[in-house]
């Protein structure tokens, strides 16, 4: 029976398409045996080469011998097999992670496109219990997903919409810690939900129609605000709140690895809202950075770096620093050329602004900071700034500002030009 509803599913579903090597996430217990056996039966039809995937958690005394049973049984159908040890202080968590990244490994490494898991619908009803009991965001009430981007390739779940009471009880190995309730999702299976379904029979039922409403709604919302520049704050600002808290979800999971929790997630949503001109910073070397136009988010540049970098231009050169270049005395040929009197007694020093920063304007001294911020000059301008310095006077800030000291010199006889043009890249 199984076999039939699998072999209709993969006509409709076509998860293979675009596949021809698939690797197979096989802990060796009922789920993934069945899974495998499918696959492995309809492999002809479906034109893939299978590999198995294992790791043993080495948690229980049966462990290794499983693995080596597994191991031989790929070698008996000429199956590539390949497999991991666990190692370090055990968690759920911790255990998820290693796998995932040994099946990333072996996928970038051995050219695998698509992992396959056996996740059937009692795991689809667990996921979106567990996430209800921790609290998580809507969007992630949907559950697991048949198909998602994973390494250089597809995560495909096959089984979703299968019931385990329907698997048939071939060669497997049973897991007897699955009975033990140390672990939230052994509770969740063996203690909460068998609870729950004494008052609700269908409650796993109803979970899982919960779940699929939920991915509906986000389907929906996604279409609905497809084409939208979620970064252009004049488009977001125009938003509810309501949408402008969905855009941010949706902006935020091009960074998974950020994992934003919803204090986090209230604190960004509160800089976009009310804030000018910000940076701010986040985990991961990352940081939000908004200016008056747009906010991103970005891996932190390193700004000390950049600060530091300068060279001096002596009377009668040229020379390009980073995307300008600048002729010491010698006019440029072209269109929008900037021109500042300088002195030729002395070499000019160029350079990315610094700490306590200040040039004269009208007759005051004023910090760059705050110049900065009176012209709204976005922070990626700020940063690649670049400072025309003389006799440690700042002399001007390329197409920003000029400083009194520079327009005194034009009358110098000892004063000469220095040009600057912007460069093409």
């Amino acid at each position: 029976m199984i076999d039939q509803k699998f072999r209709k599913q993969m006509q409709e579903k076509r998860y293979f398409q675009n596949h021809r090597k698939v690797l197979v996430a096989v802990s060796g217990g009922l789920d993934s045996m069945t899974l495998f056996h499918l696959l492995y039966q309809n492999r002809e039809e479906l034109e893939i080469e299978l590999g198995i995937a294992h790791v043993n958690h080495k948690q229980r005394p049966e462990s290794n011998m499983e693995e080596k049973e597994l191991s031989n049984f790929a070698q008996k159908l000429g199956v590539k097999f390949f497999s991991s040890n666990f190692s370090g202080d055990f968690s759920e968590e911790k255990a998820r992670r290693f796998r995932y990244r040994f099946f990333e490994e072996i996928m970038l490494t051995e050219g695998y496109t698509a992992l396959v898991t056996a996740h059937h619908t009692d795991d689809q009803a667990e996921t979106v219990f567990m996430r209800l009991l921790r609290g998580a965001r809507l969007r992630h009430l949907s559950g697991m997903t048949e198909v998602q981007p994973f390494a250089n390739g597809e995560l495909i779940r096959p089984l979703l919409y299968f019931h385990k009471q329907d698997f048939p009880d071939i060669l497997h190995f049973e897991d007897k810690s699955n009975l033990q309730n140390d672990y939230l999702r052994n509770r969740i299976r063996n203690l909460y939900l068998p609870s729950l379904e004494k008052e609700n029979p269908c409650f796993k039922n109803s979970l899982i129609s919960l779940g699929k409403e939920v991915g509906n709604l986000q389907t929906a919302l996604s279409h609905l605000t497809q084409g939208l520049d979620i970064t252009n704050l004049e488009v977001f600002e125009q938003q509810i709140p309501e949408v402008q808290n969905f855009l941010l979800q949706e902006y935020l999971k091009k960074f998974p690895s950020l994992n934003i929790n919803k204090k986090q997630f209230e604190e960004i949503l509160g800089i976009l809202r009310t804030k000018a001109n910000y940076i701010h910073p986040l985990k991961d070397e990352y940081e939000l950075v908004k200016d008056y136009k747009h906010f991103e988010i970005r891996k932190i540049s390193r700004r000390s770096d950049l600060k530091m970098d300068s060279i001096l231009l002596e009377c009668g050169n040229q020379l390009q620093f980073w995307d300008y270049q600048f002729s010491f005395g010698t006019p440029l040929e072209g269109e929008n050329v900037q021109a500042i009197a300088v002195s030729r007694e002395t070499p000019l020093l160029l350079r990315h602004r610094k700490t306590g920063d200040c040039l004269r304007l009208k007759g005051h001294h004023k910090k760059l900071r705050r110049l900065f911020i009176d012209r709204k000059i976005p922070f990626e301008e700020r940063e690649k700034a670049i400072i025309v310095e003389q006799n440690q006077q700042i002399l001007a800030i390329v197409n920003i500002a000029i400083s009194d000291l520079s327009k005194e010199l034009k009358s110098d006889i000892m004063s000469t030009v220095l040009y600057i043009q912007k460069l093409d890249r």
